[in-house]
């Protein structure tokens, strides 16, 4: 059996995400190949090929896999899916866009954001926002798997895979437009080791920011937010944290003023430490919590920044 994985890359180095997919692809099979696409990724490439246990890195350029257009990369994928039985990527956005495209083009059902390979066939993934897990046995030929990389430990660096180059698609009848990016000095929210959230209960985007990035600064931490606090308008659409937000797991997570609904929770609860910072003692999101406070972040939010020093 082999695999393929496609790796999420940043067009230098690839993220922690392609290490964790390629522990997922070790449980299945230990041929376990790596694709990396995009326009000028020689350094990406070379960075997949140090993961271990990636026998073999292919490299695809193009210009319509430099702006990542999902037809672009599922017309790249096509043509060597013969080869593998599984092809694996990252249950980030890219991937929920071009893996459905893939399986579809290949006549099999996806199975998304899976957090545990029970056998070859048979995987578990979360239904119903968190609150069950589905055991999917497929009898698909060929599998088409988007994995949630918060469930899996990342594969060790140590490798020495060689480097294949093979042809990069375009895309036929899709055209890159424009792309706005939005820079910021703190770590990326999916990657951080310690983000800090805010919800809809800190009032306003003027006291939002006011409480969390001081804090964040302190910690070096990212800045989260509830979907409540988003739709309010305290903090953009890439801080949302939740089932149709970011699924985050870092080593600290400090929610503040966050209820807790089970829509938060599904993009959270993996966190390995989780401090609550909540007036209410009936908030849901002490369930979750190695560490609940309950009080006015008003008061509490000072206090752990003249403790922090």
């Amino acid at each position: 059996m082999a695999v393929l994985v496609i790796a999420d890359h940043d067009g230098s180095t690839v993220r922690d995400t392609t290490n964790k997919t390629v522990t997922a692809a070790l449980a299945l099979s230990s041929d376990v190949d790596v694709l990396v696409v995009g326009q000028g990724v020689q350094a990406a490439a070379d960075a997949a090929s140090k993961i271990a246990g990636v026998r073999k890195v292919l490299l695809a350029e193009s210009a319509g896999l430099g702006h990542g257009l999902a037809e672009a990369v599922t017309d790249t994928v096509l043509p060597l899916a013969a080869g593998y039985d599984a092809i694996l990527t990252p249950a980030t956005t890219d991937g929920k866009n071009f893996a459905p495209r893939i399986a579809a083009k290949l006549d099999v059902a996806p199975i998304s954001d899976i957090i545990e390979v029970v056998s070859a066939d048979t995987f578990v993934r979360p239904i119903y926002a968190g609150n069950a897990l589905e055991t999917v046995q497929s009898a698909d030929a060929k599998k088409v798997i988007t994995v949630r990389p918060t469930a899996f430990a990342a594969a060790a660096e140590g490798g020495s895979a060689a480097i294949e180059s093979v042809t990069g698609a375009d895309a036929a009848k899709t055209a890159f437009v424009s792309e706005e990016m939005v820079k910021s000095d703190r770590p990326d929210l999916g990657a951080a080791k310690i983000v800090v959230s805010g919800g809809r209960a800190l009032g306003s985007a003027d006291e939002f920011h006011a409480v969390l990035e001081p804090l964040a600064d302190k910690l070096g931490a990212a800045i989260g937010a509830s979907r409540a606090a988003v739709d309010a308008g305290y903090a953009p659409n890439d801080y949302q944290v939740g089932q149709t937000g970011k699924v985050v797991a870092p080593a600290l997570y400090i929610a503040i003023g966050i209820s807790g609904a089970i829509q938060h929770l599904a993009g959270m609860k993996d966190s390995k430490t989780i401090v609550a910072i909540n007036k209410d003692p009936d908030a849901p999101i002490f369930q979750v919590a190695d560490y609940g406070l309950v009080g006015d972040y008003k008061t509490v939010v000072p206090e752990l920044m003249a403790a922090l020093g």
